[in-house]
């Protein structure tokens, strides 16, 4: 598999929630901060960057009638191996993220991933898919929270130190003197933020389309005949 094409597809042409549309309830839930969804965007990179490679591991010695119950023990291990290190090391993260950790268990990327794509490739290949797709979410529930962030609260990554560790300091900052719009960090927001993502990356795509069209159809006229 190609590298480059699968870093391009779980970054972008198949994002888990720009593309798929999967995984709504957290990046719904928990991006009401940029913080938070960075936090559990990492988070749900690590369950996915694992389980596919132990996917990948044992794809050929778990027959095909058990292996949907082997993948979702295998991703529940994980996910609750992640619980009880974030509740260890980033307690104050643990604590915003609360429930939303546990339900990576049945986060349909994460058991799509290992059904589509793990079950089927190598281990390399698996690994870089999960990174792939794992960074995609992560960078998906960032963008999304970071925008509810400035608009709702006006503030950037706010609590990042508290919440992922004082080396993420820097990233804190707070825009003037407005307080926000209550209604961008409610659920209405949320699904209004993400409409306009959604909707700004079909144009985008739609605008590339029609452009690489008319240059594949520029270079196709036939130049005129020679004397």
């Amino acid at each position: 598999m190609n590298a480059a094409k699968l870093m391009r597809d779980g970054l972008w042409d198949n994002n888990v929630v720009f593309a798929q549309l999967l995984a709504m309830c957290p990046a719904m839930a928990v991006t009401t901060s940029a913080t938070n969804g960075l936090g559990m965007g990492l988070a749900t990179t690590a369950v996915l960057i694992v389980s596919n490679i132990l996917v990948a591991s044992i794809r050929h010695a778990v027959s095909a009638q058990v292996r949907i119950p082997v993948f979702v023990v295998l991703i529940a291990t994980l996910v609750t191996i992640i619980d009880l290190v974030l509740n260890a090391w980033l307690h104050e993260l643990y604590k915003v993220l609360g429930l939303f950790i546990a339900l990576i268990v049945v986060n349909c990327a994460i058991l799509g991933r290992a059904e589509a794509f793990a079950v089927r490739n190598t281990v390399a290949a698996s690994a870089i898919d999960g990174l792939a797709m794992g960074l995609g979410f992560t960078c998906a529930l960032t963008v999304i929270g970071l925008i509810r962030e400035i608009l709702g609260s006006a503030t950037v990554f706010a609590q990042a130190s508290a919440l992922l560790g004082s080396h993420f300091a820097f990233l804190e900052m707070k825009i003037g003197a407005w307080n926000g719009a209550l209604l961008m960090i409610l659920p209405p927001g949320g699904f209004a933020v993400l409409g306009f993502l959604l909707a700004g990356k079909r144009a985008w795509e739609l605008k590339h389309r029609q452009t690489a069209r008319a240059s594949e159809s520029h270079c196709s006229v036939p130049g005129p005949a020679s004397a």
